[in-house]
C-alpha cells in the first residue's frame, strides 16, 4: 500500500445484519472455531487531529489483540540534526507504550520510501532533493532501525514496505539502493543482544498475481533480494483485482511462500465500501469480503492480520492533497465510517474476532 500511518503519526506528534452480504450476526460460541491469527489496526485517524487519534485507538482496541505500526523513516529530522534515537524517543515510543499499556503485541513496518507513490522515493527526501542512493541516507535509515528495535522492540519487524511494488515501479538504482539498506539493516539488527524480532520485507500480493489474465509473477525475486526474511508479510487490495471477493482464489496468499514454511502475516490490506475509480464497491460487497478474506487466512494459518484503517479517511480535512494522490482509493476501506458509524463489515470482523484464538 501505499503508506497511511505516515499521516497518523504527525499527527500525533503536535452493527447492521445482512442476509446474503457476509455480515451476519452473533454465531453461538459453540460453533465457533479457533483462529490461529492475532487481529488489530494501526492508529491512522479519520481526522489530522491528535483527538481524533486517540479516539480512533480507543474505538478499535476492545475488538484487537495486536497492534501495528507503519514507520516513516524520520529523514528530515535526522539530517537536519536530531539523533534517531531521539526521535524514536520523542515520537515512537510513547505510540507503543500506549499499544503495550493494552497488552498488544507489536508489529512494525519501517518504510523507507513513499507509501503512497511506490514510483517515488520519501517526500521529506524530495523536498530536500536527497535520495536513497546517497550514503549518507542510507545511514540515516540503518540508525532508525537500529533505534527502533532498540527502544520499541517489536515481535514482527519490516525492513521495508511492499518491495516487489517498489521493485515494479520505481528507478532501478532506488531500489537497488534499498535492497542494500534493507539487507545491512538486518545484519546490524541480528548484532544486537536480546530479544530480537522476526524480520520480513512485505510483499504486495495482488501485484504478484496479476490482474487477470496476467500470468502469476510470484515474489520469488523477492525472497532472493532479501534473504533476511523469517515470515511472509502480505500487502493485499485485492479490490483493484477483482470485481468480487469470491474470485479470491483460495491459495491467495499461500501460493507466495512458493512452497516454504512460514508464518503468513498480513500487514495491510482490505476492500472499500464505495465505488472509487475503476472500482465498483458497496458496504454489502466489502462484508462479503472480510468473510472471503477469513477463509483465506484460515487456509494459511496465518498469524497476523492488521488492516491500517478502522475508520474511513474524511478526505476533506487531509486537503490539499498532491495531484494524483491515490489516497482516495483507500478512503473507505474503514469498517466504521468517518464519523465511527458502523458499517455492515463489521459485524463480520467482529464475528471473525469473536472466535477463540488458538495461536
Amino acid at each position: 500500500m501505499r503508506r497511511l500511518s505516515q499521516l497518523a503519526l504527525v499527527v500525533l506528534m503536535g452493527s447492521a445484519n445482512a442476509c446474503g452480504d457476509g455480515a451476519e450476526g452473533p454465531r453461538p460460541d459453540a460453533e465457533l472455531r479457533p483462529r490461529t491469527f492475532r487481529m488489530g489496526f494501526s492508529v491512522v485517524p479519520p481526522l489530522p487531529t491528535s483527538a481524533s487519534g486517540v479516539a480512533t485507538v480507543n474505538a478499535w482496541a476492545p475488538r484487537a489483540d495486536a497492534a501495528i505500526m507503519h514507520l516513516a523513516v524520520p529523514y528530515a529530522a535526522v539530517l537536519g540534526g536530531v539523533t534517531a534515537a531521539e526521535h524514536v524517543r520523542t515520537v515512537d515510543v510513547p505510540l507503543a507504550n500506549l499499544y503495550r499499556a493494552r497488552g498488544f503485541p507489536l508489529t512494525i513496518t519501517i518504510d523507507p520510501g513513499d507509501g503512497l507513490d511506490r514510483a517515488a522515493e520519501s517526500p521529506e527526501l524530495v523536498a530536500l532533493g536527497r535520495s536513497v542512493t546517497e550514503p549518507a541516507v542510507q545511514a540515516v535509515y540503518r540508525q532508525y532501525v537500529v533505534a527502533v528495535v532498540d527502544q520499541l522492540r517489536p515481535e514482527y519487524l519490516g525492513l521495508i514496505a511492499e518491495s516487489n511494488l517498489i521493485r515494479a515501479l520505481s528507478p532501478p538504482a532506488v531500489y537497488a539502493a534499498m535492497v542494500a539498506m534493507a539487507n545491512d539493516a538486518a545484519s546490524l539488527v541480528r548484532a544486537m543482544g536480546g530479544t530480537l524480532p522476526a524480520l520480513y520485507a512485505s510483499v504486495q500480493a495482488d501485484v504478484a498475481w496479476g490482474p487477470a489474465p496476467a500470468p502469476y509473477v510470484g515474489v520469488e525475486a523477492d525472497f532472493r533480494d532479501f534473504p533476511f526474511t523469517e515470515v511472509l508479510a502480505i500487502s493485499s487490495y485485492p479490490y483493484f483485482t477483482f470485481a468480487d471477493p469470491d474470485q479470491i482464489p483460495l491459495d491467495y496468499y499461500t501460493r507466495l511462500a512458493g512452497g516454504r514454511t512460514l508464518p503468513v502475516l498480513v500487514v495491510e490490506g482490505g476492500w472499500t465500501s464505495a465505488a472509487v475509480g475503476t472500482v465498483s464497491s458497496s458496504p454489502q460487497t466489502q462484508a462479503r469480503y472480510w468473510r472471503r478474506h477469513e477463509r483465506l487466512l484460515d487456509s494459511a494459518k496465518a498469524v497476523r492480520l492488521f488492516q491500517l484503517t478502522y475508520t474511513d479517511l474524511d478526505l476533506a480535512a487531509y486537503q490539499p492533497l498532491p495531484p494524483g494522490s491515490v489516497l482516495p482509493l483507500f478512503a473507505s476501506n474503514g469498517l466504521v465510517t468517518a464519523t465511527f458509524a458502523a458499517k455492515r463489515a463489521l459485524a463480520t470482523y467482529d464475528s471473525i474476532f469473536r472466535r477463540p484464538l488458538v495461536p
